[in-house]
């Protein structure tokens, strides 16, 4: 790590003007930090790439494997074009999942080590993005990290459940498994981006350890009783990461995070790969602006999936019309309707 990247991380671990944030950000930065013999820092350029190759030899031992689901793309207009918003809750489950959503929030506020001059307004969470102070990019990474190692499951849960109700019940599941599986896999591409970005404590590796049991159970329970719920409760998990993102783009745009806006600065070749992004469009803002346009997607997505009937309706976003295209995808929900369709919506564009 060259001097000058490290004298910025130094200052970024002690809120970027030479003095600590808060004690609560000290608590949570010596927790996660100084825990393990070697502390978890920021890669610069150079380690990044040593890191991935490391990453790829202790992963890939037949050599550099194929994308399961490789991605789809963007067009510059509907990267641009997201924006945070929120749903407002309608009915007990609605208010429920929301009440739930809260609480997950304030735990990673907690783990982040946020301090009440870094939190956004509170009458709206999930669609202010103004601060009175930046976060630093250790921060935004370690936020990044638990977020994404969160988001990854619901679909492999649900998408898990639904692949066994199918073969159980000897019948089809209306197209379910494929949207909710390969969103799934998009999660943990974020989340196999940011690790070559970041090196996670062993503390910080076991809190998320004991995060992912303790949720995966708990959404696995959840969604036998109520999938309606579950769904609902994602789709305002992630309005909470369009949120973030969105917040992350603004505090680069007015230059609180001088290390991810240098010239030479390179972002994982995993993230170049998976979103197919082209050369002079390859900077740390262009990959949030993709990741951010991801977790719209899933946000339209889940909001409209529990807007339909759990047990009968098929999947809308890989139904085909006659002419064998798709009546509608997740990028036209992301941009269109970031709240989700409404079931007589749906089959009102059927007719």
């Amino acid at each position: 790590m060259d001097r000058g990247f490290e004298h910025l991380t130094r200052r970024a671990l002690a809120g970027g003007r030479g003095k600590p944030t808060s004690p609560l950000f000290r608590l949570s930065e010596t927790l996660l930090s100084r825990a393990q013999h070697r502390p978890a820092r920021l890669l610069a350029t150079a380690a990044i790439s040593k890191h991935e190759k490391t990453l790829d030899k202790n992963t890939t031992g037949l050599g550099s494997l194929p994308l399961t689901w490789p991605h789809k793309g963007w067009t510059e207009k509907m990267l641009l074009d997201v924006v945070p918003s929120h749903r407002e809750p309608r009915t007990v489950g609605d208010r429920f999942a929301w009440r739930v959503t809260r609480i997950c929030r304030w735990a990673m506020d907690f783990v982040t080590g946020m301090g009440p001059e870094q939190k956004v307004d509170s009458k709206h969470p999930t669609t202010a993005v103004a601060a009175h102070r930046p976060l630093t990019e250790s921060q935004w990474l370690v936020r990044f990290i638990f977020l994404e190692s969160i988001a990854g499951v619901p679909g492999m849960v649900a998408g898990a459940l639904r692949h066994l109700h199918s073969i159980r019940r000897l019948k089809p599941d209306h197209g379910w498994i494929k949207t909710l599986l390969e969103e799934s896999y998009n999660e943990r591409m974020h989340l196999l981006t940011f690790l070559q970005m970041y090196q996670p404590s062993r503390l910080m590796r076991f809190m998320v350890f004991a995060a992912q049991g303790i949720f995966y159970n708990t959404f696995f329970i959840s969604y036998l009783v109520s999938p309606k719920i579950c769904h609902r409760f994602v789709g305002y998990l992630e309005e909470e990461a369009v949120h973030t993102y969105t917040r992350c783009l603004r505090e680069m745009d007015a230059g609180s995070l001088l290390g991810w806006t240098k010239e030479d600065f390179k972002i994982p070749d995993i993230a170049v790969k998976y979103w197919n992004m082209q050369e002079g469009r390859r900077s740390m803002r262009d990959l949030i602006l993709h990741i951010r346009a991801d977790e719209a997607s899933h946000r339209g997505v889940n909001h409209t999936l529990s807007n339909l009937d759990q047990s009968s309706d098929p999947n809308p976003f890989i139904v085909q019309d006659s002419n064998g295209g798709h009546t509608l995808n997740e990028k036209q929900v992301a941009v269109i309707k970031p709240r989700g369709l409404e079931r007589e919506e749906i089959f009102k564009r059927r007719e």
